[in-house]
């Protein structure tokens, strides 16, 4: 058979009419075919069903495949049909069938993960409980299987067609699909359905026609590709074969079909100069790319939409699902998971809010903010590939640093730029200036780590060999003392290399399907880690007692490993984590457990590996470390760091892991500054609060004493404390800032005080009960929490657990709560918090349960804890309630003392500040004559300067309620003193109380009257005002209503006499005042009031004797002077002459 040449482009315009047939990669001329195979490796899967009888062997008698058959699966999987044909001059016909069989795909785990984006497993085939998995493709398309709803399935070569039922229901009616798939090397290349599928993912028909043929291929009826067949014919045969084809299909083909034989007739045609003729059922050329089908079309449309709906609608959650299926398809060593990453990508890179973002100076959102981080991440894990060729890698590297040129790349850590070192380099001592570095950018490592490789010795030696010690390798080891020995002092292998770096590596070999190897080089990894935990802590004890002395350090990690791009301590974690429980690749520890394996890995892969798992992440947590730069840098630490405590958490320790606790617990305190909990701390380290916590639960039943160590050390929040001098040594703990000058903005702070309060809370809880421990608590709070809001918190779960229900009051916890509180007080004496009274209520509730000698002191002490105002009106006033006595249970004696607190109290605070404490203190000192005597006077002393008409009516009105009429009187008449009501403040909140102080003069007799007059009328200008004291004066005789109800029956006083008529003088002439001053800006819509007024007026001028002269003159005046206001005027005349 002579082979076809390269397909000429004039077939494009040919292959284009036929109606929704994958292109035919190759020309073939005699029988035989290729296919389209794509590079890499299949990920192995099951046998399809009913392939035992298929191959002539019985399933139920076990029969051994025959040698074709093991040969054609292999051939079928691994090579190019076409390559088959160009080996042997003829193959037959018994061995292409079989080819061509075995050519399908036969796991269903692929199919599922091109149909859904959950993953695939072996129970693939069980539909889902989930409501939401019975909408997914794949479930779909089992259903419609299961339901009988294939039909008419046929294979002809590396073609399977077939029609596909969808059953009618309320909304729809049957729908009859045409489905075809393409095949070749057990991956689908193509595939068409008549239903119209829009999506990344196969429709439920396209998943329904392959399992049908995965499941029951006996069922499917095989041909050789159509080419075969034609071959076979004579003349006579094709052309009855070529018009019963147009018969059929004559409305479809017969254009085409004339088309082609015009093409064939001419001798010079383009198509009669290529030899062989396109074949849709011979699969595949060679040079074909070899790959399962992916629209990248519909991958790049569903990521755009998904960023242009801005995180709604699920977008974000839908975008780390794609995200998932990169890794999914990366695990299974698909090549179209850096394909669709790519697509991906490049959606990403062209969202036009990066630019708007950019140019406004604005910051992503957190959510998007972490989709390019995962993006960064997943290019990072396709570039360390370890089995990844040069070429590949190289193109890689060309997008990556095309990607990485563009203006709005993102940037690695949010805002900020080249804050980290390079992958491949060594950790710097210092924090050189990042302005003279280009920006790090969400690519970079991953162009960084295109230069690392996977060829050295000693890392080939690590991952591919499970019993690898120095026994076996011509090297050094820890024995030496040297910093890079190959080997620990037990013989186990060390992997010497910036530690995100090697973590990467662990990732890559994870997401690339390589469990055993990336569990191998993760323990060399922690191993190694471990060995330098040792270095570090003989380093820091040879030269302890110099570092103290001097109070200096260096910044032993300018970049911590928990909040790290890379998430090092996340991934080695992980790794050995689901090893240790058998969650990796279906139980690879179990696997290795009953396989015949050296005793060291085994030991190593099983509980060994959940030791490993926790140590590592109680060596990165207590990692000392800076803080970095810019808000989301910062909440990403914070993140990570809670993200690996849930994961602790789940693991439940036995007495193996609590020593690994003991152990780390005893080097973080020892470790200096190496250590987040050492004795040297770095002023921006990052806090070790919540790790704390976690340790300080765990320890706290098996070892009591290091727990409190550990959580006490860990109280220490240097960033908001002042600097200490160098070589202060009367500080228990050195605190050391390398930059002086800078405060660093730590955007997280509210949250890291708040976890310094949790964890305070925490140890105050586990305390109850033992005094030397509250004790030891209570100072580390006063000294390392500097929120009162936080402090005030402390000192309520105090109260709360010091008065439990359900047992007695812990007089030890109360009296911290008491402490704490006090501490409150003075913090927030002198600055403004909302929260302060509800802050001085508590308190005093708080005193009331310690005890009287607690409230005592509170009150004895009051100038240092409150304001004047809150002594009296607050703690003064509630010390001396009823329910405060009947809670503490005083008697006689001890009531008087309280009582006797509470007078000096309010007699001191109403020296200083009389305004608002004077009414408090009168009332308290109600039942000691001397202090309400005392009260009284200090009043009468502020009344001159220091009191407003306001509080002076107040105590008045107070006065005349407890029977002091005299004093109410001589209160009033200081207050009348401050006030001044103008002519039109006819509705002042003042006037009540002066008709009030009227009142009560008039009813103390004529004396009392005769000299508030004067008083009222040098204060008050208002006309209404005056007029209706005025009458309520000449209503009543004075001292009608005296004291001790003594009864006068003089005369109504005249108001031709004083003092009346000097308050009818000036009220006549408040109201001459007042109607010229209205008069100046009145407007006609107030004609009708002014008359109003004017008649008011007349009233008051008739009460005196000339009084109807007086008020006729009046308005002649009013007429000579106001002749402009003609209409006014008229109203005047109509109403008054």
């Amino acid at each position: 058979m002579v082979k076809g040449g390269e397909r000429p482009h004039q077939l494009s315009a040919i292959m284009a009419e036929r109606v929704q047939q994958p292109p035919a990669k190759r020309l073939c001329c005699r029988p035989g075919y290729n296919t389209n195979c794509r590079q890499g490796q299949r990920a192995g899967g099951t046998l399809c069903g009913g392939s035992g009888a298929a191959q002539g062997g019985s399933s139920k008698t076990l029969s051994p495949e025959s040698l074709l058959d093991i040969s054609a699966r292999k051939v079928a999987e691994k090579w190019p049909f076409q390559r088959v044909e160009e080996r042997f001059e003829r193959i037959p016909e018994p061995v292409q069938r079989r080819i061509v069989y075995w050519s399908f795909p036969r796991s269903e785990r692929e199919i599922c993960m091109y149909s859904s984006f959950n993953t695939g497993g072996e129970d693939s085939g069980t539909s889902g409980e989930n409501s939401d998995e019975t909408r997914l493709p794949f479930r779909r398309g089992i259903a419609l299987l299961e339901s009988g709803c294939v039909d008419n399935v046929l294979q002809v070569g590396f073609h399977l067609s077939g029609t596909v039922t969808e059953p009618a229901i309320a909304s729809e009616p049957e729908l009859v699909c045409s489905v075809s798939v393409s095949f070749d090397r057990c991956k689908i290349t193509a595939v068409t359905c008549g239903c119209g599928n829009k999506d990344i993912f196969y429709c439920a028909h396209v998943v329904a026609l392959a399992l049908y043929r995965v499941r029951k291929p006996e069922q499917v009826k095989l041909h050789l590709p159509i080419s075969e067949t034609l071959f076979q014919m004579n003349r006579d045969q094709l052309q009855k074969f070529v018009q019963y084809l147009i018969t059929v299909h004559h409305t479809e083909v017969l254009p085409t079909a004339q088309k082609l034989a015009d093409e064939i007739l001419s001798t010079n045609s383009e198509i009669n100069q290529v030899h062989g003729a396109p074949d849709p059922t011979a699969g595949a050329s060679v040079d074909d790319e070899n790959c399962w089908h992916l629209d990248e079309e519909q991958v790049q449309e569903q990521v755009k939409l998904f960023l242009s709906q801005g995180g709604y609608h699920g977008s974000g959650k839908q975008l780390n699902l794609l995200f998932s299926k990169v890794r999914e398809m990366l695990k299974m060593r698909d090549s179209n998971g850096a394909r669709m990453l790519t697509l991906i990508t490049e959606q990403f890179m062209g969202d036009p809010r990066l630019a708007l973002w950019r140019q406004q100076g604005t910051t992503m959102t957190d959510k998007y903010r972490q989709l390019w981080d995962e993006l960064g991440a997943l290019w990072m894990c396709i570039v360390l590939n370890p089995h990844c060729k040069s070429e590949q890698k190289c193109v890689w590297l060309r997008q990556l640093r095309r990607w990485n040129g563009v203006d709005v790349c993102p940037w690695e850590d949010g805002n900020h730029g080249n804050e980290l070192p390079n992958l491949t380099h060594a950790l710097p001592h210092g924090n050189p200036d990042s302005s003279s570095r280009p920006h790090r950018t969400v690519f970079t490592r991953a162009i960084e780590a295109c230069d690392l490789h996977w060829q050295d010795t000693h890392l080939q030696r690590i991952i591919t060999h499970d019993l690898y010690t120095h026994s076996h390798a011509h090297c050094h080891h820890d024995n030496h003392g040297s910093a890079g020995a190959l080997f620990d002092a037990r013989g186990w292998p060390l992997w010497h290399e910036h530690i995100p770096t090697a973590c990467a590596r662990v990732d890559a070999l994870r997401s690339h399907g390589y469990p055993r190897e990336a569990l191998l080089l993760a323990i060399a990894i922690v191993n190694t880690l471990i060995r330098q935990q040792q270095k570090h802590l003989e380093l820091f004890r040879s030269h302890k007692k110099e570092l103290l002395h001097k109070g200096m350090t260096s910044v032993t990690n300018m970049e911590g490993w928990v909040g790290h791009p890379l998430d090092p301590i996340g991934t080695l974690f992980s790794t050995l984590l689901d090893t240790g429980r058998g969650d990796e690749e279906g139980g690879l520890a179990r696997t290795m457990k009953n396989s015949p394996r050296p005793l060291f890995l085994i030991h190593q892969t099983l509980p060994f590996a959940l030791s490993l798992a926790v140590e590592t992440a109680l060596i990165g947590l207590g990692q000392q470390r800076v803080m970095p730069d810019g808000l989301y840098a910062q909440e990403k630490v914070c993140r990570n760091e809670e993200q690996l405590l849930a994961k602790l958490q789940e693991v439940e320790l036995d007495d193996a892991l609590v020593k690994i606790f003991r152990k780390q617990a005893i080097f973080l305190l020892e470790a200096g500054p190496y250590s987040g909990l050492g004795e040297l701390l770095y002023r921006e380290s990052v806090p070790m609060h919540t790790f704390a916590k976690y340790l300080f639960t765990s320890l706290l039943p098996h070892d009591t004493e290091l727990a409190y160590k550990i959580a006490l050390r860990a109280m220490r929040l240097p960033v908001l404390e002042s600097m200490a001098p160098s070589g202060d040594l009367s500080r228990p703990h050195h605190i050391v800032s390398m930059v002086p000058n800078r405060y660093p903005r730590w955007f997280t702070l509210s949250h890291i005080e708040s976890q310094q309060c949790e964890l305070a809370s925490t140890m105050l809880t586990a305390a109850k009960g033992d005094g030397r421990k509250l004790e030891t608590v209570l100072e580390s709070i006063q000294k390392n929490i500097h929120s009162s809001s936080h402090i005030f918190k402390l000192a309520q779960d105090a109260f709360k657990i010091a008065t439990l229900m359900d047992s007695l009051p812990d007089i030890t916890l109360l009296k911290v709560s008491l402490e704490l509180g006090l501490q409150v007080m003075r913090m927030t004496l002198s600055t403004l918090n909302w929260r302060r009274r509800e802050m001085v209520r508590w308190l005093v509730t708080c005193a009331t349960e310690v005890g009287v000698y607690a409230l005592d002191s509170i009150m004895q002490s009051w100038f240092t804890l409150f304001t004047p105002t809150e002594a009296t009106s607050i703690v003064a006033t509630t010390v001396m309630s009823n329910t405060t006595i009947v809670r503490l249970h005083l008697d006689c004696h001890q009531q008087e003392n309280l009582a006797s607190s509470a007078r000096t109290l309010a007699l001191q605070c109403t020296m200083k500040d009389p305004q608002n404490c004077a009414l408090s203190a009168l009332t308290l000192c109600e039942k000691d004559h001397i202090a309400f005597e005392t009260a009284y006077q200090i009043v009468l002393d502020a009344a001159v300067t220091g009191m407003s008409y306001t509080q002076l009516f107040t105590i008045a009105r107070y006065m005349e309620h407890r029977g002091y009429p005299m004093r109410a009187y001589k209160l009033a008449t200081l207050a009348m003193a401050h006030l001044n009501l103008s002519y039109n403040q006819d509705t002042h909140p003042a006037i009540n109380d002066v008709l009030w102080a009227c009142a009560l003069s008039h009813s103390l007799g004529k004396n009392e009257l005769t000299a508030v007059i004067p008083l009222v009328v040098k204060s008050v200008k208002c006309a209404t005002v005056l007029s209706d004291i005025l009458r309520r004066c000449t209503l009543t005789t004075p001292g009608m209503v005296a004291l001790h109800s003594r009864r006068n029956s003089g005369k109504l006083m005249s108001l031709d006499k004083a003092p009346l008529r000097q308050l009818l003088d000036a009220t006549i002439g408040a109201y001459i005042n007042t109607t010229h001053s209205r008069l100046t800006h009145i407007s006609p819509r107030h004609y009708s009031e002014f008359i109003e007024f004017l008649s008011k007026a007349r009233e008051t001028f008739l009460m005196a004797q000339d009084g109807h002269i007086q008020f006729t003159q009046f308005i002649d005046n009013l007429k000579q002077i106001y002749k402009g206001k003609k209409k006014l005027m008229m109203l005047v005349r109509e109403r008054f002459g």
